[in-house]
């Protein structure tokens, strides 16, 4: 986890991005039913969040290099995850590009869970 922090600070996020999505998926698969998911590790269980506009950009870049790789003109989904709680649920809900999010500790307690979709819509 270390050596991913050293990574971000280094700005480098966007090179292990382009790297884990050149990896990861290929030119055979059906992109309309891939949906990715983005969370930052060093935002995994420390409620810690990235900075809204840096969110956004790493949100747009993911968007467009699946745009560059496979189908120019489909519009790709992109959840996020890392520290979603019932406290910060309605900064990312003012980021237009988030398609969804992966809920993982609060999920845990169904009265945290419900109020994240509460204070999602306020």
């Amino acid at each position: 986890m270390e050596k991913l922090k050293k990574k971000k600070n280094n700005g480098k996020t966007f090179t292990v991005l382009k790297k884990q999505i050149h990896q990861t998926l290929e030119k055979k698969f059906n992109t309309n039913k891939i949906i990715l998911a983005y969370e930052p590790v060093w935002s995994i269980g420390t409620n810690k969040i990235p900075k809204i506009n840096e969110l956004n950009k790493i949100i747009k870049f993911i968007k467009n290099e699946l745009k560059k790789n496979f189908n120019k003109k489909k519009s790709y989904k992109v959840l996020y995850g890392g520290s979603v709680n019932p406290k910060n649920i309605h900064l990312f809900s003012s980021i237009s590009e988030i398609d969804g999010f992966l809920i993982g500790g609060a999920s845990q307690s169904s009265k945290k869970f419900i109020d994240i979709i509460k204070n999602y819509y306020k």
